[in-house]
Parts: C-alpha cells; sequence; structure tokens
C-alpha cells in the first residue's frame, strides 16, 4: 500500500495578511503553527504551516500570507473548498463559536449523507467542518478553548471546481489511484482506500462558470502524499507518460515535491513524508523559530526586518 498516492498531505492558500491569519488559524481554529518560515521565491514573505501536533501529512494547510493583496475569487480551474474532519455533534461547538469571533457561516447542511457546516476566513477562503462517515481516530490538536472532543482531525476532504469533470477524473483514477464512489447532482465524490483519512477528493462540474482568480482567499495548490523519494519518482515517470509537463523533484526542506498541472487547471503537487518538521526544530518547539532555507540563512537580518510583525 506504501507505493500508493496516500490521500492529501497538504493544501496551500494565500492570505492578505499575516497576522490575521496567524491569530485566526491557532486562536480561533484552534489549529497548530508546525511551521514559521519564508516563501522559497519571495522570502519577504512568510509561509506558514499550521496542522496538528507533528504537522502529520493529511493535516496541514499552508499560508503565503502577501500583504495587502487584493482578494481574489472562486471559479473554476482551481480548489474551491477545504474539508476538515470533525468529531460527530461538535457542529453545535463550532457554530457558537463563529457566532463568537464574528466568522461568516451557514448553517448546518448535509452531503453525500454527511452533516457539515461551511465557513470563511478573513480573506473568503472557503472551509468545510465536516462529521465524517468513516471514523477518524487521528490525535487532534488541541487549546485551551478548542478541545479533543471538538477539534479537527486533518482534512476530510478537497474540492475542485472544473468545467469539465472527465479529464481531470481520468488523472485521479488512472494516475493516482483514486476511484469515483458517488455522484449527486452536478458534484462527484473521489476517494482512495490507500489510506483512512485525509482521502476524498470532490469536484463540483460547473461548465458555464467563469475561471477563478487567484489571489488572497483562493488555494494556491493541492498536494498529495507519498511515502518517500523513490516512490515520488516513479510518479514522476507516470505522469510524464500520460504526456503531462511535471517539474524536477524540488527540496521544500521539509519534504521533496514535484508539480504539475492537471488539465483542469488545478496545480497539483506530489510531496513526500520525508523528512519531516522536525529536521530543524524539537517536537515542542515546532512553529516556535523563524526556519530560513538555506539559501537565505546569511540575509536572516534583513529579512526579518522586512517581514511582517506577528504581535
Amino acid at each position: 500500500m506504501e507505493d500508493r498516492i496516500l490521500g492529501l498531505h497538504h493544501i496551500t492558500a494565500i492570505a492578505g495578511n499575516a497576522k490575521r491569519t496567524l491569530e485566526f488559524y491557532t486562536k480561533i481554529l484552534g489549529l497548530r503553527l508546525v511551521k514559521k518560515t519564508v516563501n522559497f521565491d519571495d522570502p519577504g514573505t512568510y509561509h506558514f504551516y499550521f496542522g496538528d501536533e507533528k504537522g502529520t501529512p493529511g493535516s496541514v494547510l499552508t499560508f503565503f500570507p502577501w500583504e495587502g493583496m487584493r482578494r481574489g475569487h472562486i471559479g473554476t480551474g482551481m480548489a474551491t473548498e477545504i474539508g476538515y474532519s470533525v468529531p460527530l455533534d461538535s457542529l453545535d461547538f463550532w457554530t457558537k463559536r463563529f457566532k463568537q469571533y464574528n466568522v461568516t457561516h451557514d448553517s448546518t447542511r448535509e452531503m453525500f449523507d454527511e452533516q457539515y457546516v461551511s465557513f470563511s476566513d478573513p480573506d473568503g477562503l472557503k472551509i468545510k467542518l465536516i462529521t465524517s462517515l468513516t471514523p477518524d481516530e487521528r490525535q487532534p490538536w488541541q487549546t485551551s478553548e478548542v478541545n479533543a472532543g471538538v477539534a479537527t482531525r486533518g482534512f476530510h476532504s478537497v474540492t475542485l471546481t472544473l468545467r469539465n469533470v472527465a479529464p481531470t477524473a481520468k488523472i485521479l483514477t488512472d494516475i493516482l489511484g483514486y476511484k469515483l464512489l458517488k455522484q449527486e447532482g452536478n458534484q462527484y465524490r473521489f476517494i482512495t482506500d490507500a489510506i483512512d483519512n485525509a482521502a476524498i477528493v470532490d469536484i463540483i462540474e460547473a461548465p458555464g462558470l467563469a475561471h477563478g482568480l487567484n489571489a488572497a482567499g483562493t488555494n494556491h495548490h493541492v498536494a498529495f502524499r507519498v511515502k518517500d523519494d523513490n516512490i515520488l519518482m516513479n510518479y514522476r515517470e507516470k505522469i510524464e507518460s500520460f504526456g503531462l509537463n511535471i517539474t524536477p523533484k524540488i527540496d521544500r526542506d521539509y519534504f521533496f515535491s514535484l508539480y504539475f498541472r492537471e488539465p483542469g487547471g488545478v496545480l497539483f503537487e506530489l510531496a513526500t513524508d520525508n523528512p519531516g518538521f522536525t529536521r530543524d526544530e524539537p517536537l515542542n518547539e515546532l512553529g516556535t523559530h523563524l526556519k530560513l532555507p538555506k539559501q537565505y540563512e546569511a540575509s536572516r537580518k534583513e529579512i526579518e526586518k522586512v517581514l511582517p510583525v506577528l504581535a
């Protein structure tokens, strides 16, 4: 099973304010900041990683918070909603919490026989809290306000919005090992049995919808999980032989990555479990230090001066 795609690894989104994003995800949503670093291509911008205690693949939501960036809008050719798994009977807690903190949210609804509450972060990023039909035994990160009985367990799913489901479905099934589980209206659910959780990709087919604008409040890319470098490179050959352009292997410090754009326009990444977030910080100190890619370490003082103040 380990030579397969193991569901979702991480999802990366764009924000418009670093401090606001940090406070929302750690204080209101109750996630752990597992890594505070900078954008590989723009070291004057933070790169935040939020997740469970260890930053386990399948729990990690990352952000590029470009200060003052205008809001994007969702549309076709992008991932449009992130689904987190939460315990049964926790949705009342979250609804009250969202009201307390003036978080834009909807009432409880149901899709694919699962109840969920949708909400938006301060930039308008769409997220669902879903009471999964599949038992979720993952250990959550908990805070003084969000205890283990209600805390998020990690990803449940990601939703892609596309003009045509068929070409992307072929990538999911023929390359990534997913299968179509069910369909409700124009929404299709794909799942892999290689992993118990973070195993679902939903596709909304919307042929008449305009393309989205990738800016603050939208998702940048979706990363799928593989065990190690060898499996990663095996998938590179498979994707290339399928006629898709794919990058060389890239060292992202905490995992190794490949990137390709699937036919519907969504940027996909494959990312490894190794080496993980404790490679440069002990577990009890994750997210407490500014960690820089080695090529920027000599410029640390200059970078620290231009990064936004978080306190």
